[in-house]
């Protein structure tokens, strides 16, 4: 069904955050954690990175957009397994990146999981709700 709901956890001074429980299973066999749009991470199944990677190998090398995506994409993803108490590690220019510091959120975004600084959540979606409903036009498919 994919990953679904908005979770707040809170990172502890190793770095560490509790991936919420109803995540878990998808994520304990491996994860992989990059860079996302908007400075939030990315969390995926490994399954579903290397569909990504595949993606992205039979896309066009010629094209700057591209390897300048794959370039910071790869550069920054680690692949991990969470810990038995079903805990993330996440690297300090990750959290760097993301503006990770103690309060955090993590939705599920369908096929991933997005991790974000509590505040910058807080600011993206007071910015992007006013517009939710015209863009649901655009973006939701026809169901007749």
């Amino acid at each position: 069904m994919g990953f679904m709901g908005t979770h707040y956890p809170r990172l502890d001074e190793k770095g560490r955050l509790f991936l919420p429980a109803k995540f878990r299973d998808e994520l304990a066999d491996g994860l992989v954690i990059t860079k996302g749009q908007e400075r939030c991470l990315y969390v995926f199944p490994v399954a579903e990175f290397m569909r990504i990677t595949e993606a992205l190998r039979s896309a066009p090398i010629g094209a700057k957009a591209v390897r300048d995506y794959g370039r910071i994409l790869f550069a920054s993803a680690y692949d991990q397994v969470p810990d038995k108490q079903g805990r993330l590690t996440i690297p300090p220019n990750l959290r760097e990146y993301a503006g990770l510091t103690r309060d955090c959120v993590v939705i599920g975004a369908n096929t991933r999981v997005e991790i974000w600084d509590a505040q910058a959540w807080e600011e993206y979606l007071r910015a992007q709700e006013p517009a939710f409903a015209e863009l649901s036009q655009e973006v939701w498919p026809t169901v007749s």
